[in-house]
């Protein structure tokens, strides 16, 4: 059965009209916000991954919970410079700064000093190509195995490219750097097949080829057809590798299961790995296979 906030997710992208009374019942009735606002507890990483996951239901921010986190994400994440995983400037990473970026978002916060910063740690930082150095003077990115050294790290530009594209989306008027990056960003990925080295087209990174709902850190297919459906990347011949894991991935005709669950106390996947995903086969609706 759909969830509540599923549906509310449905009519917001639709962008029909709700009233307060539909929206605070579809906020109320849901199971899945019901799981998500439970538990709680006072640590960087709790708060960022239950934030990235509430933020996928629109609305959701009216929510004293959402509240909470955003304040504690505010007060101990967020930092002058961008969104940090330890909240020490020195450990801004590309995929954690990306993910909040994008949280914040959808949770109406676009014009928030919060977002600026990571969004202009995005524009003077992040690298979409190989063998050039980044000006970020700090080395909390050479960390597990170096977000930006010669090769950037595959995840934190497929991440940033996700977060721009919805920050694009989300902006009231249209900022030519976001698009100017973006593109890059997608021209770099396309190069691999969207997921392929280019050394032998094995996949990239661990849980790139897996479903996961929602997102966390790791690059995942559900992370790479968001990507190719929101800018239409599916004519281009070098999405067919893409399109091809997608149709190999259907339990059944345009049903697909969660096949990678994130472990992590705040991190709460949508639905369980034993049926289709609704909520997949929805972020999936223009993929054409």
């Amino acid at each position: 059965m759909e969830d509540t906030a599923l549906l509310l997710r449905k009519l917001n992208d639709r962008k029909e009209f709700l009233t307060e009374n539909t929206i605070d019942y579809l906020l109320h009735q849901s199971q899945l916000i019901k799981k998500l606002t439970k538990d709680y507890e006072p640590t960087a990483l709790f708060n960022i991954f239950r934030l990235v996951s509430l933020a996928e239901i629109p609305y959701v921010n009216r929510l004293s919970y959402t509240q909470t986190i955003i304040h504690f994400i505010d007060k101990h994440v967020a930092t002058t410079a961008g969104f940090s995983y330890t909240g020490k400037i020195e450990d801004i990473v590309p995929c954690y700064n990306a993910m909040l970026l994008e949280a914040y978002v959808r949770l109406d916060k676009i014009d928030s000093p919060e977002v600026k910063n990571a969004l202009d740690w995005i524009k003077q930082y992040q690298l979409f190509q190989r063998n050039k150095v980044t000006k970020w003077p700090y080395k909390g990115i050479c960390k597990f195995g170096g977000c930006m050294k010669s090769t950037p790290c595959y995840i934190g530009i497929g991440k940033t490219v996700r977060a721009l594209i919805t920050y694009s989306e989300f902006a009231k008027t249209k900022d030519d750097k976001v698009e100017q990056l973006i593109e890059q960003g997608i021209a770099y990925m396309l190069k691999h097949h969207m997921y392929q080295r280019l050394s032998n087209s094995q996949p990239i990174s661990k849980h790139i080829t897996e479903l996961m709902f929602p997102q966390a850190y790791m690059l995942s297919l559900t992370d790479l057809v968001y990507i190719a459906n929101n800018r239409n990347l599916w004519p281009d011949q070098r999405t067919n590798a893409l399109k091809a894991l997608v149709a190999s991935k259907m339990m059944q005709q345009r049903k697909w299961k969660i096949d990678y669950i994130y472990s992590h106390k705040g991190y709460k996947a949508f639905e369980t790995r034993r049926t289709a995903s609704l909520w997949i086969e929805y972020i999936f609706d223009d993929c054409p296979v």
